[in-house]
């Protein structure tokens, strides 16, 4: 048969013919531009797209097609061969009565067509419904207006109008002059989001949004929701459309996208909801109850099916208005439900009752085998039926890029190892080059505000690109990866800043990437004990009752080699990853395990990891999404690791705001940088941070911390890695230094305000991870190793600009250390006491800036409000620094102090350009 669907659904929106239903998407060719009467207008023009290969400046790309470019995009559409060219100019089209339809191309030069989609075309007629559309633009763009039309016969309330741009959440079209785009520069030309109008017309209603900034891609552009729209009469078919105009690299108007709605009479919508849990249960429920909710009408009979349609039986629910719960279902079939109301029935909904085995779809569980086509499709058919549990059955599954769907479990029993392989998914086209930014940042390196507006030279090359990952998702909810199995990088998840310069197929550098996802779950099966960690055993276990140890963790879900990232949840909403082990059978290949950006309602808890080369729980925020969002509500409890860097830290990406996070419970085995790091260094407020404050649960144990080389570090720098940030070199000199470096003269400095720390044991205070070499080594005076630090910033004197809200020191605010205790190693000279380490600017936010501080238990600076109770400071060898020394700090209350004095000096306390302190109880020994 020889029929064109999508010339049919052309024709249709085009040329006004009516069809029987409209139950399709409608989805055009993105070159394609208009139809008038046996004309088809293709488009061509220009925009920016570069590939992580492109050179810098040279991004530019033609968007035009030819005549078979253009037969190409159709066939792709409709899959079928029946378009002919019979020259370059002129389409041939046969239909299926026979007929032959003739059709003239012509080009104009416009912006690609973008795409506008509607959840279900058909609607009920005569009736107060709700109508949700989503439109993506065809290429990228900064400065963009998007128009919709609604015709005059869908009346609403223009005041009620939602939209959600980028997927930075849903707010009325009324708040977007008003809502702020994300933390920028001072001078940033996007400072708020957009702006909405609505204008009403004879025959339509125009949405109008102004000033978007649509450069990055994050899935859908726009989303609109207008809630009570008074439907028209049955029968009736309803157009709508939507097109947009770029600004760069030229002011182009682009194709209409356009849709359709068919309004019938006692139209009876069902809907299944998805299976939804905070935590993964699998009880003799779980899968044999079905819940449904439908739009009209009360008195209904919902129906079952387990035939796939052929026979139909009424259910056995409890029915309460219009929504019904269906129980005692049999297990392991599948079920078709519908609904029945005078003589009329609804749309089906599907339900298969308990885990999905995936060998069903051809997995073969054979390691040699690549999975990927058969587990994608699987997860596809589950998403399609509103969702489902796969099961992975022991065995071993390689693949490239799993694709995650909303709504799909993935289920590892014990003995199933998903094993990565090279070739997966490449880096996403963008509308910036990176290249200006790429590994790393000195204080001499313009390179990441050359282009204020780039956000992607803002964080390095992992954080903003999400595609090149083992397992990806973007705009998904309700995903769950859990179960007693192992997931593996296995050697080909990469973890340089470098990455980009590996072949094509081996870019891949992330385990899970989710973008702008909620509702997420990663974890083992879930065990209500706390997971503490034995030394002579050098192993993890469960606290039982009455406080026995439980060594068994074949609960946990296991992973290893997972590349840059083993996590990087970016915009992700409501994440619960637990009962997790690290590197138990190869240490290797893995970076960071946990990076939150932009993330919140976020628990963490029952985490070991063996060693890795980065921080193992990183809240933080960067501009990875083309705009900034703050980070909080973090819960996180019992987490145990060895780490060349920090076991938790707060950033070091800070380009929003981050608070409202407690930790309870912590073992640091191992940390080449800090045990527990705060840092403030693109502008960000972080506050409300509580370190065994007992908010998530008791308090088990003391905290501990061992072979760190510094055990705090909390710390502002003038690094400002943000939109809009602008940097100027400047010689100065400070404390008898020469600078000559970049200094950020747009962005205000961050804060640190209100840090509590309380009830931790630290000992062996030097650099003394397990990923250098054995485990562990001993401290032989090579290892680095600081004090704690307490690091505001404080920009030169007289530097000749003053930053947006005047101040020019970023003081630490609200601290306070209780029940803390210090045992350094200690060997550092009398002379040491004269150091005055610089201040943090760009490029600078490790503790290794400061090389030496004049204490060997706290060096604070740049400090308000700090408080020190019951602690106590020791050295194991003679140590001629000062215990505590204060630079810059005001209001001090230290009480209950210990602390081992050096004969040469006569406080074990210092200070300078320092008031307000008070002491008590302070004893040397």
């Amino acid at each position: 048969m020889k029929f064109s669907y999508l010339l049919f659904a052309i024709l249709l929106i085009w040329g006004g013919l009516t069809p029987a239903s409209a139950q399709w998407l409608f989805s055009l060719p993105k070159n394609f531009a208009g139809f008038h009467q046996d004309t088809i207008t293709v488009s061509y023009g220009q925009t920016y797209a570069y590939t992580v290969d492109t050179k810098q400046n040279e991004g530019l790309i033609n968007t035009g097609v030819d005549a078979k470019g253009f037969m190409q995009q159709l066939m792709e559409r409709d899959n079928r061969s029946h378009f002919k060219l019979t020259d370059s100019n002129h389409l041939r089209l046969d239909w299926e009565t026979g007929a032959v339809s003739h059709y003239y191309l012509q080009w104009k030069e416009k912006a690609l067509t973008g795409t506008l989609v509607v959840p279900t075309n058909t609607l009920r007629a005569n009736a107060l419904t709700d109508l949700q559309f989503s439109f993506t633009a065809g290429q990228r763009t900064p400065n963009a207006t998007v128009i919709f039309e609604i015709p005059a016969s869908l009346p609403f309330n223009p005041d009620s109008i939602q939209v959600n741009i980028l997927g930075r959440g849903v707010m009325l079209l009324s708040q977007l002059a008003t809502t702020s785009s994300g933390r920028s520069g001072k001078g940033y030309p996007y400072p708020y989001i957009g702006k909405g109008s609505v204008v009403k017309r004879e025959k339509i209603t125009q949405i109008i949004l102004q000033h978007l900034d649509l450069r990055a891609q994050n899935g859908v552009d726009v989303a609109l929701f207008i809630p009570g729209v008074h439907t028209p009469e049955a029968h009736k078919i309803v157009e709508i459309s939507a097109w947009y105009t770029t600004t760069e690299p030229k002011v182009l108007e682009s194709g209409l996208a356009k849709n359709i709605l068919l309004f019938e009479s006692d139209r009876i919508m069902l809907k299944r909801i998805p299976l939804q849990m905070e935590r993964y249960e699998n009880n003799e429920s779980t899968y044999t109850t079905a819940t449904f909710e439908w739009n009209y009408p009360d008195n209904v009979t919902l129906q079952q099916s387990t035939d796939h349609g052929i026979t139909w039986s009424a259910a056995k629910a409890s029915i309460n208005g219009k929504r019904a719960v269906v129980k005692n279902l049999k297990p392991n079939k599948y079920y078709t439900f519908r609904l029945q109301y005078a003589n009329k029935t609804s749309n089906t909904e599907s339900i298969y009752t308990g885990m999905l085995d995936v060998k069903q779809y051809r997995a073969s569980g054979k390691e040699q085998e690549d999975q990927t086509d058969s587990i994608n499709a699987a997860i596809l058919t589950l998403h399609k039926m509103g969702g489902g549990t796969l099961r992975f059955p022991p065995g071993a599954y390689s693949v490239r890029t799993i694709h995650l769907q909303s709504n799909v479990y993935l289920y590892l029993e014990k003995g199933a190892v998903i094993k990565a392989l090279k070739g997966g998914d490449a880096p996403e086209t963008t509308w910036f080059s990176d290249r200006a930014y790429r590994s790393g940042l000195s204080p001499t390196d313009k390179g990441p505000y050359e282009d204020p507006e780039n956000y992607l030279t803002k964080q390095d090359v992992g954080h903003h690109y999400f595609h090149n990952a083992m397992f990806f998702g973007e705009r998904l909810d309700n995903v769950k990866i859990i179960g007693n199995g192992t997931i593996s990088g296995n050697g080909n998840l990469v973890t340089s800043d470098k990455v980009m310069n590996n072949a094509a197929n081996n870019r891949c550098d992330k385990m899970f990437s989710l973008k702008l996802c909620t509702n997420v779950e990663i974890g083992g099966v879930y065990n209500p004990q706390d997971l503490w960690y034995d030394e002579t055993q050098d192993a993890p276990y469960y606290i039982g009752e009455k406080g026995e140890k439980h060594f068994d963790t074949d609960n946990m879900l296991h992973i290893d080699q997972g590349g840059h990232f083993v996590l990087l949840a970016t915009g992700t909403d409501s994440i619960y990853v637990h009962d997790t082990y690290f590197g138990k059978d190869h240490q290797g290949s893995a970076r960071d395990i946990y990076d939150f950006m932009g993330c919140n309602h976020v628990t963490v808890t029952n985490i070991f990891s063996r060693v890795s080369s980065d921080d193992i729980v990183k809240p933080g925020s960067d501009c990875s999404l083309g705009f900034t969002r703050p980070s909080k509500g973090f819960r996180v409890r019992n987490i145990i690791g060895d780490t060349n860097c920090n076991l938790f830290q707060i950033g070091s990406e800070t380009a929003d705001d981050i608070s409202d996070i407690c930790v309870d419970n912590i073992y640091v085995l191992g940390a080449n940088k800090a045990g527990f790091s705060i840092s403030t260094n693109d502008g960000a407020d972080i506050h409300d941070i509580h370190l065994n404050c007992g908010h998530t649960g008791p308090l088990h144990h003391r905290s501990k911390m061992l072979r760190t080389a510094a055990p705090f570090f909390i710390s502002v720098s003038n690094r400002a890695r943000i939109l809009g940030a602008t940097a100027e070199k400047f010689q100065f000199t400070e404390n008898g230094r020469a600078h000559d470096e970049l200094l950020i003269t747009n962005v205000n400095i961050g804060k640190v305000e209100r840090i509590t720390i309380n009830g931790i044991d630290i000992s062996e205070i030097y650099g003394g991870s397990s990923f250098n070499g054995s485990r562990w080594k001993s401290y032989d005076g090579s290892q680095r190793r600081f004090s704690a630090i307490v690091a505001g910033y404080s920009l030169p004197d007289n530097i000749g600009f003053t930053l947006p809200d005047g101040r020019s020191t970023g003081y630490i605010n609200d601290i306070s250390f209780t029940d803390v205790h210090f045992l350094g190693k200690g060997g550092n000279p009398l002379s040491d006491t004269a150091q005055v380490p610089v201040e943090l600017g760009v490029g600078q936010y490790n503790a290794a800036d400061l090389k030496i501080q004049p204490a060997y238990g706290l060096w604070a600076r740049h400090v308000q409000q700090l408080k020190i109770d019951s602690c106590s400071f020791r050295f194991e060898q003679p140590d001629h620094r000062y215990a505590i020394f204060l630079d810059d700090v005001q209001q001090v209350k230290m009480m209950n102090i210990k602390m081992m004095k050096v004969p040469a000096l006569q406080n074990g306390i210092s200070s300078r350009n320092t008031t307000g302190v008070q002491l008590s109880n302070i004893a040397t020994f």
